[in-house]
């Protein structure tokens, strides 16, 4: 069996929400440089979040030119993630709590992630700025077989936010639901739904509901990463401001504001700004420190 080195510690942070109660925890291991893909997945298998981030030496082209700057990995009780924005905001605010607010930048295995840390009001909040976007069609043969899993009627979709998959370092299904208690009934087929993920190569559905022009509630099942639901998704908020800016629903220039974990108990706040001419989307919210059990 696989186990630890004695000396890793892993902390636990939550991200999207000041409240250790809030938004989606995540561990953070600031120092992996000691540890393998198998020490990895066993400390994410063990405590269950949907991911966990490991720190390390950065890659020297990125080393010379950042003074804060590091290797990051993401991995799923069940498998590695090629990006995950809350454990990178987690990542952020916890190297900010020890060393002081400021830049940082994280080379991960789909580009190099910056994240700026501010105090703002005495809290802490992480901006992460994504790679480039993409957007593709979805096929309605895979939007059939997401909307069966799911136990939606095609009927319940949203017209003004047909599907897409969304790509801002992982990739994506938008489904839009054209009510409230639509989107807050989620009682799915796991096993369908993880295989239609395995097959698109989906790290989570991204399901939403446009309370106004610009607030958003989200929620994304994550049946790939081995948990039903993650609370609160900084890569699928990134891949969702793309999303909407390339449909047109929103400004090119504007802040979007997304509301997710509330129907899981576990509410969280993302901000999604988009500025024209960069088509980045950077991606904000608070953090706060899991008080250890006991």
């Amino acid at each position: 069996m696989t186990t630890k080195p004695q000396s890793t510690e892993v902390l636990r942070y939550t991200a999207f929400s000041s409240d250790p109660a809030g938004g989606n925890p995540a561990g953070v291991v600031l120092d992996a440089s000691g540890l393998d893909d198998a020490n990895m997945l066993a400390i994410a298998a063990d405590l269950g979040y949907s991911e966990s981030a490991f720190l390390s030496d950065p890659p020297a082209e990125l080393a010379d030119g950042h003074g804060r700057a590091f290797t990051i990995r993401y991995f799923s009780p069940k498998a590695e993630v090629p990006f995950c924005g809350h454990a990178t905001v987690a990542t952020a605010i916890a190297l900010a709590e020890l060393g002081g607010p400021g830049d940082f930048a994280f080379a991960t295995s789909v580009g190099t992630v910056p994240v700026t840390v501010a105090s703002v009001d005495g809290v802490l909040r992480a901006t992460l700025t994504s790679i480039e976007p993409r957007i593709e069609e979805a096929s309605a043969d895979d939007v059939r077989e997401a909307l069966a899993a799911l136990d939606w009627p095609a009927e319940d979709l949203d017209p003004a936010l047909p599907p897409r998959i969304a790509f801002a370092g992982a990739r994506h299904l938008v489904l839009a639901a054209a009510t409230r208690s639509r989107l807050a009934d989620l009682q799915y087929d796991f096993a369908r739904l993880e295989a239609l993920m395995h097959r698109l190569d989906l790290t989570t559905v991204q399901l939403a509901w446009r309370e106004s022009d610009s607030v958003f509630h989200v929620r994304a099942p994550f049946p790939v990463g081995g948990v039903v639901e993650d609370p609160a998704t900084g890569a699928a908020a990134a891949a969702f401001g793309a999303y909407a800016r390339e449909l047109g629903v929103v400004a090119a220039e504007t802040e979007l504001t997304l509301h997710q974990g509330v129907d899981m108990g576990r509410p969280g706040v993302l901000t999604v700004t988009l500025r024209e001419g960069d088509p980045r989307v950077r991606v904000s919210g608070t953090g706060a420190r899991i008080p250890d059990a006991g």
